[in-house]
C-alpha cells in the first residue's frame, strides 16, 4: 500500500507540476511550480486525499475483503453518525478558534486581516478538499493500520500506540509540544473508532480541527503561505487544542450513551463446503446375478428372453414371409 501510494503521488505532482511549466507558472527554489497560496494548499490537500482509493484498494485486492470494513463494522460509512459528530465538534473547535485569536504570534508580529477577496475563495477550496485530507488520514491510520495491527492482540491500546506515533512523526517532529500534541489527538481518535465503532468519530474531529486551523490561516495575510505544521505548535495553541479534543471526546461519549452506535459485527460466515459425489445412503448397489446356474441347478432354470412372433430366433432378426 506506501509503494502503491508514492507511485500514486509521484504521478500527480509530475502530473500537476508538467502543466504548471507549460502554462507558465514560476518556479519555486525547491524545483516545484509556485501556483499561489490556495492552489499550492489545494494541491497539497489533494495529493493527501489520494491515500483514501489507495487503501480501499488494497483492502480490496490485497486483504480479500470488503473496502466498507475500513470504514465501519456495518460495511460501510454511517453518514448520520458522521453528521451528528460534525455538529458536536463545530462548536467546541469554534471556541478553540476564538481562543487561538486572543493569542499573540510567536514572532511578535501583528496578524493583519486578508480581505472577503481572499478569504472566502480559499475558504471554498478548504470546505471542499479538507474533509478528504483528512478522511485519508483517518483511513490509513485509524482505519487500515489499526486493523493490520490489531488483528494479532487482544486488547486494542496495543494496536492504538503505533498509528498514534507514526501519525504524529507524518507531520514532522517539529517542538515536542506539538509532537506531544498529535499523539494525544492520534490516540484520541484510535480509541474513538473503537469506542464507536467506526470511523466517523475521527474523521468529524480530524476534519473540523483542520478546517478551524486552515481557516485561521486563510483569514490572514500570507496564512497559507506558511511552513507550519501541527507538529510545530507552541504550548499555548496545543493547551487548547487538547482542551478542545477532551471537550469533543466526552461530548461523543455522552452522545453513544443516548444514541448507541453499532460497535460489532457478527463474525463472517465459513465458506462453504465442496459438493461431495453421489454416495448411496446403504452402502453400494446391489450388483445383478448372472443369469448362469451356479452348481448344482438345472438348465431348466436360466431365464431365457421371450422371443418376438415374427422373429427368426436363429437369425437374430425379424423373419422373413
Amino acid at each position: 500500500m506506501a509503494v502503491a501510494y508514492m507511485i500514486t503521488v509521484g504521478v500527480l505532482d509530475a502530473v500537476i507540476s508538467g502543466w504548471g511549466s507549460s502554462e507558465g507558472y514560476p518556479e519555486a527554489p525547491d524545483g516545484t511550480v509556485e501556483f499561489g497560496p490556495v492552489p499550492d494548499t489545494a494541491v497539497s490537500l489533494l495529493l493527501i486525499a489520494a491515500g483514501t482509493p489507495v487503501v480501499l484498494l488494497a483492502v480490496r485486492w490485497i486483504g480479500r475483503r470488503p473496502a466498507g470494513t475500513l470504514s465501519s463494522v456495518t460495511g460501510r460509512l454511517r453518514w448520520r453518525w458522521l453528521a451528528l459528530c460534525g455538529a458536536v465538534a463545530a462548536p467546541v473547535f469554534g471556541l478553540a478558534m476564538g481562543g487561538m485569536l486572543l493569542l499573540p504570534a510567536d514572532d511578535g508580529a501583528e496578524s493583519r486581516w486578508a480581505g472577503w477577496d481572499v478569504f472566502v475563495p480559499a475558504l471554498a477550496m478548504l470546505v471542499v478538499l479538507v474533509p478528504l485530507q483528512a478522511a485519508a488520514e483517518e483511513y490509513v491510520f485509524r482505519g487500515w493500520l489499526t486493523q493490520a495491527v490489531g488483528a494479532f492482540l487482544r486488547s486494542p491500546w496495543w494496536a492504538l500506540l503505533p498509528q498514534a506515533f507514526l501519525f504524529a512523526a507524518a507531520h514532522g517532529w517539529g517542538t515536542p509540544w506539538g509532537f506531544a500534541d498529535l499523539v494525544v489527538v492520534g490516540m484520541t481518535a484510535g480509541w474513538l473508532t473503537w469506542r464507536t465503532g467506526g470511523l466517523e468519530a475521527a474523521i468529524a474531529l480530524h476534519t473540523v480541527n483542520n478546517l478551524v486551523a486552515f481557516g485561521l490561516s486563510a483569514a490572514v495575510v500570507d496564512g497559507l503561505k506558511s511552513d507550519d505544521t501541527a507538529a510545530d505548535a507552541g504550548w499555548q495553541i496545543v493547551a487548547l487544542d487538547v482542551a478542545s479534543v477532551a471537550l469533543y471526546t466526552a461530548a461523543v461519549v455522552w452522545l453513544t450513551r443516548r444514541r448507541p452506535p453499532v460497535r460489532t459485527a457478527p463474525a463472517p460466515l465459513p465458506p462453504p463446503a465442496p459438493p461431495v459425489p453421489f454416495a448411496a445412503p446403504y452402502g453400494p448397489l446391489p450388483v445383478a446375478p448372472t443369469p448362469f446356474p451356479w452348481p448344482g441347478q438345472p438348465a431348466s432354470h436360466i431365464p431365457v428372453p421371450p422371443v418376438h412372433p415374427g422373429a427368426d430366433p436363429e437369425a437374430g432378426g425379424p423373419g422373413r414371409m
